[in-house]
C-alpha cells in the first residue's frame, strides 16, 4: 500500500497538522481522519475497515504531535497544569473506553458522527459568544467528568481533544490563549490512551507484512509524526501573535472544512 506518491502526502499533511496543532491546540485528528479516509479508500482499503484504521491511525500519529505542541506552550507558560492534573485522569479513562467500543459502529455511524460533530463545532467557534461574567470553572470532580466526556468522544471521532477542551474551558472563563496551550497538553494522554485501545480492539485486523497493528497504520504514522513534531512549534508561535477574534475564526473555518470533507468522503 505504501509508495513514493502516499509519503509525500503524508509529508505534506504532518507539516500541515502540526501547525494546526501548534496554532489551535489540537491534536489534528480532525485533519487527518477524512485524509486518510480518502488515502486509503484510494489504496483499496474494504469500506468496512476503512474509517476505524483513519480514525486509529489518526489517534497513533497525534502522540508526537501533542508532546511537540505542549512543551512550546509550556515553554511560554501557556498550560494550566493544575486544569490538566484534575482532568487528565477522566481523560484517560474516557478516552480508552471509547476508542475500545468503536468497534461497536459501522463505517457509516462513525463518520457521519464525525462531520456532524465537527460541524456543531464550527457553530459554536462562529457565534463567539463570551462566557457570562460570572463563569467560573467548576470542582475538580466536575472537571473529571468532563475529562472523561472529553476523552470519549475524542476517541470516537478520534481528535486530540482541542475541539472540545478549547471551547469549554473558554466558556467558563479561561483566556483563550491559555485553553489552547491546556488543550494541547490534555491532547497527550487523550492520544496514549486512544492508540491503546485502537490497536487492542482492532487487533484482529493486524497484519504485520504491511506493517498495520490492529487499527493503526505505522508508516503513516510514521511519516506525519517526523513531520508535525517539527512544524508544531511554528504554530504555536502564531498563535502568540495573532488576536483572539482572528484565531477563533480559524477555528471556526477548520472545523467547517473537516466537516464537509468528511461528509463528502463517505458519499
Amino acid at each position: 500500500m505504501f509508495d513514493v506518491s502516499m509519503f509525500f502526502m503524508l509529508i505534506t499533511l504532518g507539516a500541515v497538522v502540526g501547525i494546526a496543532a501548534g496554532l489551535l491546540g489540537i491534536g489534528g485528528g480532525g485533519i487527518m481522519v477524512p485524509v486518510f479516509t480518502a488515502l486509503f479508500l484510494a489504496k483499496g482499503v474494504p469500506d468496512t475497515q476503512v474509517v476505524h484504521l483513519a480514525l486509529g491511525t489518526s489517534m497513533a500519529s497525534i502522540i508526537a504531535t501533542s508532546f511537540s505542541s505542549l512543551r512550546a506552550h509550556h515553554a511560554k507558560s501557556g498550560v494550566s497544569w493544575t486544569l490538566v492534573k484534575s482532568m487528565a485522569p477522566g481523560v484517560l479513562a474516557g478516552t480508552f473506553l471509547g476508542a475500545l467500543t468503536t468497534i461497536w459502529f459501522d463505517t457509516l455511524v462513525l463518520a457521519g458522527f464525525f462531520s456532524l460533530f465537527m460541524f456543531y463545532v464550527a457553530v459554536q467557534m462562529f457565534r463567539n459568544t463570551p462566557p457570562h461574567p460570572e463563569a467560573r470553572l467548576p470542582a475538580n470532580v466536575a472537571l473529571l467528568s468532563a475529562g472523561a466526556g472529553i476523552g470519549w468522544i475524542s476517541a470516537l471521532v478520534s481528535i486530540g481533544g482541542g475541539s472540545l477542551t478549547v471551547p469549554y474551558l473558554a466558556g467558563r472563563g479561561v483566556e483563550i490563549k491559555k485553553a489552547i496551550g491546556t488543550s494541547a497538553a490534555v491532547g497527550l494522554p487523550i492520544a496514549l490512551a486512544g492508540t491503546l485501545g485502537y490497536v487492542i480492539s482492532g487487533w484482529g485486523n493486524t497484519d504485520t507484512a504491511n506493517l498495520t497493528f490492529g487499527f493503526v497504520y505505522l508508516p503513516a504514522v510514521l511519516c506525519v509524526s517526523l513531520v508535525s513534531f517539527f512544524t508544531a512549534p511554528l504554530g504555536v508561535g502564531f498563535a502568540y501573535k495573532l488576536p483572539v477574534p482572528i484565531l477563533k475564526k480559524i477555528f471556526g473555518v477548520l472545523v467547517f472544512s473537516i466537516s464537509v470533507k468528511m461528509f463528502l468522503s463517505v458519499l
